[in-house]
């Protein structure tokens, strides 16, 4: 595979972006074409707009901004961002016609993921968050079609939680699961009929629901 001086050049720029940039064999794998995403950050409020690569690869730049709204807010840290997990939803963004993705949950420090686990809170030691690679997710409509996409792509593991209404999305193994809401009546608030808890609390719950039934399975 043949590269451009100034895609070999950009490479060289990748390393000093601010941010541990993945380029997985997938990500180099798919055609060069210019790529953007519209995401907005859940807990924090910040956004990206705009181009993350283009014909001759990654924008440095714009991967830096991308690692800072995908870090682990509560460490308040930047983490490895893998492009091909970038690719990964702006294919399925593009399959169902969804210009904006709002992001729940994405890269997790270790001391994050040893508070979580600490907290029964049904998280993988070995969880593709704690390398970049994953992505919680959710789209202002068409989020089971999202759901199909992602199957169908077949890039990694695909997570659907149609009930607490988001998709996770990692370029891991491939490989699925699914959580419907059975027993899941503590997704509400007490005393208040139909009234969700907040996206941190249903995450930190179906993480945990999610954990039971894998180990079940395995």
């Amino acid at each position: 595979m043949s590269h451009s001086p100034l895609s070999l050049k950009r490479r060289h720029l990748l390393i000093g972006c601010g941010a541990l940039v993945v380029l997985s064999d997938t990500a180099m794998a798919l055609p060069s074409a210019p790529r953007r995403l519209s995401l907005r950050n859940e807990h924090t409020g910040e956004s990206f707009d705009g181009p993350y690569r283009d014909a001759d690869g990654p924008l440095p730049d714009a991967l830096a901004d991308l690692a800072k709204l995908l870090r682990d807010h509560r460490a308040n840290k930047v983490g490895p961002i893998d492009v091909g997990t970038l690719d990964f939803l702006a294919d399925i963004m593009e399959a169902v016609g969804q210009s904006k993705a709002t992001i729940l949950s994405a890269f997790r420090t270790p001391e994050t993921n040893a508070m979580l686990a600490a907290r029964s809170l049904g998280v993988a030691e070995h969880s593709q968050h704690l390398l970049g690679r994953a992505l919680d997710v959710t789209f202002p409509a068409r989020l089971p079609d999202a759901h199909r996409s992602a199957l169908d792509l077949r890039r990694g593991g695909v997570g659907w939680y149609p009930r607490s209404h988001f998709l996770h999305i990692d370029t891991g193994p491939v490989r699925s699961w699914e959580m419907f809401g059975q027993g899941l009546e503590g997704l509400f608030a007490p005393g208040v009929h139909a009234r969700p808890r907040t996206v941190s609390q249903r995450l930190a719950l179906h993480r945990a629901l999610a954990r039971r039934q894998m180990l079940g399975r395995h």
